[in-house]
């Protein structure tokens, strides 16, 4: 054997893990400059729909609806599309949908047109439909050792995409004044831009290695068979539970802000620092859940969401809102990790499409929703109802998750 064949296992993948580091913090980049699009979508789509809207502002947070519908309508034709013309011109695609939602929000401002406004952020939640694929980019092809960190890195640009976005808002919304937030979506287009260039640098390997653990000969059963066992319906009701309090307030909470007489800015900043809470805990997650289960995970996040309310609960002081969003990132994050954790424990590698798909257009159609009803109840019954309603869905969520550990506990004593 010679000394080329001897190395030529390490060298190959010594050149994969190189490759791997070099698309995550690519990928991570993008997701800081593109994912900055969502914050400012969320931030402002409620405020804009507000001074959009005439006499009755209940429907105000229908664009950001639009938005979370956009995100999951988006999902399949991202992937089809994918799967066609290659990750990398299908990112760089879904940045155009972003400058294009971007483009067709401004015109609806100038135009003082609110379902024209609603179509674009329908548009740009399209856009991040394929920012949401970055993390599952970074790991293809990536050494089985370095999937998890690649997906780390990519949640990384989460973060700063956090405080790129409503610093975007905060410089920008004024720039056509009197037309306000008409800057801060067209600014969308530059960052989509940006995102573009980068992705020019990305090199997703076509021929994937894939590792023994991921291979799963088990035929597939029939969905309804998945879907119909009793881990999968607590972790559906923990996840879909989590995601829509958490779409919830986060909609509502800019328009409680600034009808407390907070300023659009303040408003925005505690968006920043809901996003960066969503995200940042993402590093110590995963290792809190090896450790001590997904379900106890799962419930803690519960637990902060109800904290959250209690919160939100106690008075309209900018403390108030800023920590209650806080807390709600945070929950959130483990809330809804942890059930995402409970769901894989429930389907074969055979099943994982069809089941991933019916967990997201569930999941995404009640977060839609939850943000058109935020601001329903907003303007009907105010901030206080709006948490108070945490408290039937979380303790909801907490009895089924409850009655499950409490039915594994027994089969495993059996």
């Amino acid at each position: 054997m010679s000394v080329a064949d001897s190395t030529d296992g390490p060298s190959r993948l010594n050149a994969r893990m190189a490759l791997a580091r070099r698309n995550a913090l690519l990928l991570a980049a993008t997701q800081a400059i593109a994912g900055s699009a969502s914050p400012i979508s969320i931030s402002l789509g409620g405020l804009a729909g507000f001074y959009l809207l005439g006499a009755d502002k209940s429907l105000a947070t229908a664009p950001v609806t639009g938005f979370n519908i956009g995100v999951a309508a988006g999902a399949l034709p991202a992937a089809w599309l994918m799967r066609r013309i290659g990750r990398r011109h299908g990112f760089m695609a879904g940045a155009g949908c972003l400058a294009l939602g971007g483009l067709v929000a401004a015109i609806a401002l100038f135009r003082s047109d609110f379902l024209l406004f609603i179509v674009g952020l329908g548009i740009i939640g399209a856009g991040a439909a394929f920012t949401q694929q970055y993390r599952f980019a970074a790991a293809d092809g990536a050494p089985t050792s370095f999937k998890a960190s690649a997906i780390s890195w990519v949640l990384a640009g989460g973060v700063f995409a956090a405080v790129i976005g409503p610093q975007t808002v905060i410089y920008t919304r004024e720039l056509f004044a009197p037309i306000s937030f008409a800057g801060s979506f067209l600014a969308i287009l530059p960052l989509a831009a940006l995102a573009v260039l980068i992705l020019t640098f990305l090199k997703i390997p076509q021929d994937t290695v894939v590792g023994d653990e991921d291979h799963d000969d088990t035929p597939a059963r029939p969905l309804l068979s998945v879907i119909s066992q009793r881990r999968f319906i607590t972790a559906m009701v923990c996840g879909v539970g989590s995601y829509a309090l958490m779409a919830f307030m986060m909609t509502g909470a800019p328009l409680a802000m600034v009808g407390c007489g907070f300023s659009p800015n303040l408003a925005t900043l505690g968006i920043q620092w809901h996003v960066m809470a969503m995200f940042a805990p993402s590093f110590v997650t995963g290792r809190l859940i090896r450790r001590f289960g997904r379900d106890v995970i799962t419930g803690v996040g519960l637990l902060i969401l109800l904290g959250c309310a209690v919160v939100a609960g106690l008075g309209i002081e900018l403390w108030n809102f800023w920590l209650a969003l806080i807390l709600l990132g945070v929950g959130w994050n483990f809330g809804f990790i942890g059930a995402t954790a409970m769901v894989t424990s429930t389907y074969h590698a055979s099943e994982k499409n069809a089941v991933q798909g019916f967990h997201d257009v569930t999941l995404f159609g009640c977060v839609a929703l939850s943000s058109l009803m935020s601001g329903k109840v907003l303007n009907t019954w105010g901030w206080d109802m709006l948490s108070l309603t945490f408290w039937p869905v979380a303790l909801f969520c907490l009895a089924v998750l409850g009655l499950q550990m409490l039915a594994d506990r027994r089969a495993a004593t059996a």
